[in-house]
Order: C-alpha cells, then structure tokens, then sequence
C-alpha cells in the first residue's frame, strides 16, 4: 500500500467515527429534551420540546442509513487490520442503539404529551433522579466514544443497576398510588411506560459502552462475561500485562455468569 492510499484509508476510518460522534451528538439532544420534559411535563417553559424531540427524529433516521452506507463501502474495499474491522462492526451496532434511543425520546415526548392532558398528573418523586442517571449513562457513553476511551465505557455498564432500581421502586410506588386512589391510574400508566422508556435508554447506552470496548480494546464484555476494565496505571501497578481481571465472581474468562446486562 503506497502513502497515498494509507492515508485515503485513515481519512476513511476517521470519517465513519466522525459520523457517529455527529450522530451521537443529536440523539444525545433528543434525549435531553425528552428528559427536560418529561421531569418538568407541567412547566410552560418545556411544552415546545417535544415538537423539537419530533423534529430530530429524521435527521437521527438519516444518519443512521448515511453511516451504514459508509460502513458498507469500507467492508467492499476489504483489506482490514484488526482495528480496522472492529471498528467497523461496532459501527454498525452503535448506530442501532443510537437510532433506538432517538425514537424511545420520541416515546417520551408522547408520554408528556398525554400528561399535559392529565391535571392530576403527580411526577413520582425519583422520576428525576433517574433521568439524570440515564443522561449521566448516555453522556458517559458519547465521551467514551469521543475519547475512545474504554475506562468510561466501563463506568457505563457499573451505573445500569442503578437505573433498574430506581425502575423498581417508582414502579412499586406508582403501584400503591394507583390502587389507593383509581384517579391516578391513567397518570401512573404514563409514568409507567416513561421509566420503561428510561430504562430502555439506559440499555441502549450499556450497549453502546460494550461495542467501544470492544472497538478499542477487542474484548467482547456482553451478557456480564466477567471482565471488568481497570485503568492503565492500576495495571502497572499490580504488575499485570492484561487490560482485564476477572470480575468479583472469581470467575475464569471463558465462563459466562449469570447475565446482568442484556443487549437489546
């Protein structure tokens, strides 16, 4: 391969990352706009963000077909370091979870739509904690993207069991509120769906971390495979070569433990 042609195929490779970064960026907005309302659904000040969240939603579509093409015609021109590849292929699958979160924000926005509708609509009161922990999630997994930094995809997958608890106990909450008193059953159904939408968010966000570790480190995490990613220093330190350790499970890598984190 001559200078000329290795550096056409780095403009290349760094053009796919660049794509998704800018596809990130705008499904990140979506989100946040979604978050915004959907905590502050009565505020006069959020009513036009869902029209905004909507309006997002084909530039979001279109990236996504623009980054697949991109990813296709790098794959025709065959040729690829291993780096090469799997940036590639975590291409392809972040670009999924990035286009599914923008139309779950789209799902949020209707949610704040129809609790506008509701004038007893009461917000479950860690409503907002756990949208600020499923934007943390998926701010964390843009930076890592941004970065290629595997150690704050990492942090990702420790936060998503935060977000499944706080899902847990808005759930039971809104369950008791619901049948003590039967005007709060329409409401609470909207809350309902909007944790699952968060949830949701958050497990696309997990997705996403586990496809930049595998991108910048080639190691395949998903289905909580026992790895846990420590920093480079840390590694020095304890005199290992490895990039990974085994997990608190004690585990050997090649045994898969009971699955925490699912992709979806």
């Amino acid at each position: 391969m001559t200078p000329a042609a290795g550096l056409t195929e780095a403009v290349l490779y760094d053009t796919l990352v660049n794509y998704l970064i800018s596809m990130a960026r705008v499904v990140e907005s979506a989100m946040n706009r979604a978050l915004d309302a959907i905590i502050a659904f009565d505020n006069p000040r959020t009513s036009a963000l869902p029209g905004e969240v909507f309006l997002l939603e084909p530039r979001i579509n279109e990236m996504e077909i623009m980054i697949d093409e991109h990813a296709i015609r790098l794959l025709r021109r065959g040729s690829f370091t291993d780096d090469e590849m799997r940036l590639v292929v975590a291409a392809l699958k972040i670009t999924n979870d990035l286009e599914r979160i923008g139309d779950i924000a789209v799902n949020l926005a209707e949610r704040v739509i129809s609790l506008r509708e509701m004038p007893d609509a009461k917000p479950p009161e860690e409503l907002a904690p756990m949208a600020e922990a499923v934007r943390s999630m998926v701010s964390r997994s843009l930076g890592a993207l941004i970065f290629r930094n595997a150690e704050l995809a990492a942090q990702v997958l420790e936060s998503d069991d935060v977000v499944d608890q706080y899902r847990d106990r808005i759930f039971e909450n809104l369950l008791l509120r619901m049948t003590e008193n039967v005007a709060s059953v329409s409401p609470g159904m909207q809350f309902v769906l909007a944790t699952r939408h968060l949830e949701r968010i958050a497990d696309h966000a997990t997705n996403i971390a586990e496809d930049i570790i595998f991108w910048v480190r080639g190691l395949d995490v998903r289905h909580g495979r026992g790895f846990a990613v420590r920093p480079e220093s840390e590694m020095t330190t304890m005199g290992l070569s490895s990039e990974v350790t085994e997990n608190s499970h004690g585990l050997h890598s090649d045994v898969t433990p009971n699955c925490e984190t699912q992709r979806v």
